[in-house]
């Protein structure tokens, strides 16, 4: 990541679930010096409330939601800017689009976008057991330049809570976008 301009990432929200690691990333992220814009699919508002009982406009740190279905908005182009995109949660509705470069929504097409400008994307794919087609899509998206990241907390640390493992997740997330989140924990053997 270049650190000299305020990092601008964006989160697609899509209705898989695990709000959980949704709302702890955004919280972290509320402690960081940088812009964060979102999209969340209907699915995702749907699951989001029956989660957590929010509205994805009520999520701490974005200052900016585009509409999905909205393929005029900024994040539908190159020129827009951003650093990284993380699709947290991932369904694999979303996987199967992304990796087969199908875009029927604004988080797709966005998707797509940060694969052809070769920046960050994260797939925080959901789903278990998973079957040979998810794993066939997961590797067609990480071929294609995406990073597979399944919600798994780091267990090492001993999170005492739902909250606690979800934030141990979300280190690692700030890891893969080259933020040094505060009070970030690590494993010191």
């Amino acid at each position: 990541m270049n650190n000299s301009h305020t990092q601008k990432i964006l989160i697609a929200v899509t209705g898989a679930s695990a709000m959980v690691f949704l709302q702890s990333f955004l919280e972290l992220l509320q402690n960081e010096d940088i812009i964060v814009h979102g999209i969340c699919s209907d699915s995702g508002a749907k699951v989001l409330e029956l989660e957590s009982g929010l509205s994805y406009t009520d999520l701490p740190t974005v200052s900016k939601w585009f509409d999905a279905k909205n393929f005029a908005a900024p994040p539908a182009s190159g020129s827009s800017g951003y650093d990284a995109m993380i699709v947290l949660p991932c369904s694999m509705g979303t996987l199967a689009a992304i990796a087969n470069g199908m875009s029927a929504t604004l988080v797709h097409r966005a998707a797509d976008v940060m694969l052809k400008e070769q920046k960050k994307l994260l797939l925080v794919a959901r789903e278990t057991p998973l079957n040979r087609t998810h794993l066939k899509n997961m590797l067609a998206a990480h071929d294609a330049g995406a990073t597979i990241c399944p919600p798994h907390p780091s267990y090492y640390l001993r999170p005492e809570s739902i909250e606690e493992a979800a934030r141990t997740f979300s280190w690692r997330l700030g890891d893969q976008i080259g933020l040094e989140m505060k009070g970030r924990k690590r494993w010191e053997g």
